[in-house]
């Protein structure tokens, strides 16, 4: 392991928080908050790089798993678990995995990140394969269930990325694709449920926004394979029927709700 300066453990900029009023503590966070955007902007590089490995993988049948831990592991997930209802590819497209289990989604496993061995096997259960992209998420870049994982992938041809707040961390060595999203010091020593983690969600929705946009998932700027689950979203659906085919909202939501998606109506009225 080299030598690297923990930026996600070096102490906040601000100081006596507890002597701050809450307007104070509140317009300090967001000033933290607004360095976000643009050390995330600092990683469009990588982050293409990613897309770009994943876009080729996709169109052989490939998938998307991504492993973490604690805030890390439940952001994974979040973004795994939007991918069917917005763009409509199965459950099994994008997959999140947490140390700890389903448990941990809600509840803090104990010791479960330093488990080396868990996440290969967590893996090893939906026979993750060389068509795969694993992406390991770690603030700190040294949770080991993350590093294992990562490890082990390789081992095997998998190509791997790693999203950390720790340039030169362990995680970053070890995976090919390194995102290494430099937020300095959260405003609450340590805390990084804060700019750490909302720079991991601002590059997730990145990462599958723009592969769902380069394999076909979307048309013009619209959610054409998204399902319709609730009212709203047939809603929307007859909406942009109405607008891409010049239809009026009965005649649109009638379509919609014959071929069961956006793209599905369009292509049958345009044969």
């Amino acid at each position: 392991m080299s030598d690297y300066i923990k930026i996600t453990e070096t102490p906040s900029d601000h100081n006596h928080l507890e002597k701050m009023d809450t307007q104070e503590i509140l317009l300090k966070i967001n000033l933290e908050d607004q360095k976000v955007a643009l050390a995330v902007k600092e990683v469009i590089p990588q982050i293409g790089l990613l897309v770009d490995g994943l876009e080729e993988r996709f169109y052989k049948g490939g998938r998307l798993f991504y492993i973490g831990a604690g805030t890390s592991g439940r952001l994974g997930i979040l973004d795994a678990s939007e991918i069917p209802p917005t763009f409509g590819l199965p459950h099994e497209r994008v997959i999140g995995l947490i140390a700890g289990g389903d448990t941990a989604i809600r509840k803090a496993v104990e010791f479960a990140e330093d488990n080396r061995e868990q996440a290969w096997e967590d893996l090893l259960k939906h026979k993750i394969s060389e068509l795969d992209v694993l992406v390991g998420i770690a603030a700190s870049g040294t949770t080991p269930y993350v590093l294992g994982g990562l490890e082990e992938a390789k081992k095997h041809g998998i190509l791997t990325a790693g999203i950390t707040n720790n340039p030169g961390s362990p995680l970053a060595e070890l995976a090919d694709i390194p995102i290494a999203i430099n937020v300095g010091p959260e405003f609450l020593t340590g805390s990084t449920r804060m700019k750490s983690g909302t720079s991991q969600k601002l590059a997730l929705n990145m990462i599958t926004t723009a592969l769902m946009i380069r394999i076909g998932r979307v048309k013009g700027n619209k959610m054409v394979n998204m399902q319709l689950s609730n009212t709203k979203l047939v809603d929307r659906g007859t909406r942009y029927l109405m607008e891409g085919l010049n239809l009026n909202y009965k005649e649109a939501e009638k379509l919609l709700l014959e071929y069961g998606s956006v793209k599905k109506a369009m292509e049958a009225l345009k044969k």
